[in-house]
């Protein structure tokens, strides 16, 4: 595989290169894309969980188990209010 960098990257990897935190740039690019595959993970796993909690949320509301969305809010009201004070 070929890649081609452009100037600012090549400028950041010689950076990194310099400070010493790394020897190569194939360091460099390695480090980058462990981060990359790290960051996705996280992603996902937010989703998943964000998907499951949406799940179980629009359950309970079938279920009968919400709470209307005036009460919240006056809840919420409410509480700023006391903090506030």
């Amino acid at each position: 595989m070929s890649i081609t960098l452009n100037l600012e990257q090549e400028t950041i990897i010689a950076n990194l290169i310099a400070t010493g935190g790394f020897q190569t740039a194939d360091e460099v690019l390695q480090a980058a894309l462990k981060l990359l595959e790290q960051e996705q993970h996280s992603y996902q796993s937010w989703v998943t969980k964000t998907q499951e909690q949406v799940k179980e949320g629009t359950e309970s509301l079938d279920r009968g188990e919400g709470v209307d969305g005036e009460t919240v809010v006056n809840d919420l009201l409410a509480k700023l209010r006391q903090a506030k004070a």
